[in-house]
């Protein structure tokens, strides 16, 4: 007769033992494992998409405040009663060289709907195409149409044959 103690109960011969995990994954272990890794890809791949979505316009007023001057290197070459369009930041805004050699700087984003307005010099005005929106070109008042408000104007220095526009 074998001894054996009393408080132990037989292993049946064959059976894992339940202290031993040091081996491979097992099947249920693997599953678990691949359903882990599964479920974070899944997470990551609709958190991501929505995370640049809330945090784009955050991102882009940011860096549009951070933008304060721009200099334009080539402006001085534009003709009297003439105008160009260059971006501020991330919005655009227009350039007028006026009849009377002198400049004026101004958002090109119309107050009324965000479209890009343009300058008519036969008119001495700036126009917005969308709804017929009239803005004084050289203070950026609105003057008849559905805008608001008037365009939001910068300052114009001419400095060592450079434009340089900056914020008012």
């Amino acid at each position: 007769m074998s001894e054996e103690s009393p408080n132990q109960p037989e292993c049946p011969k064959g059976a894992p033992d339940s202290d031993e995990n040091d081996g491979p994954l097992d099947r249920r272990g693997f599953l678990k494992l691949a359903a882990g890794v599964v479920g974070a890809g899944y997470a990551a791949a609709i958190g991501y998409p929505v995370y640049r979505y809330i945090a784009s316009p955050v991102e882009q007023a940011a860096m549009a405040s951070a933008v304060t001057e721009v200099t334009l290197d080539n402006a001085l070459s534009l003709p009297l009663n003439s105008s160009m369009i260059f971006k501020f930041g991330t919005a655009p805004a227009i350039l007028i060289h006026h009849a009377n050699d002198t400049w004026t700087a101004l958002s090109a984003v119309c107050t009324h709907l965000g479209c890009t307005v343009n300058y008519q010099p036969e008119n001495n005005v700036i126009f917005c195409p969308c709804h017929s929106g009239v803005y004084n070109a050289e203070t950026g008042a609105n003057i008849s149409g559905p805008p608001p408000k008037p365009l939001k104007q910068y300052q114009v220095q001419i400095s060592d044959g450079k434009v340089v526009i900056s914020r008012a």
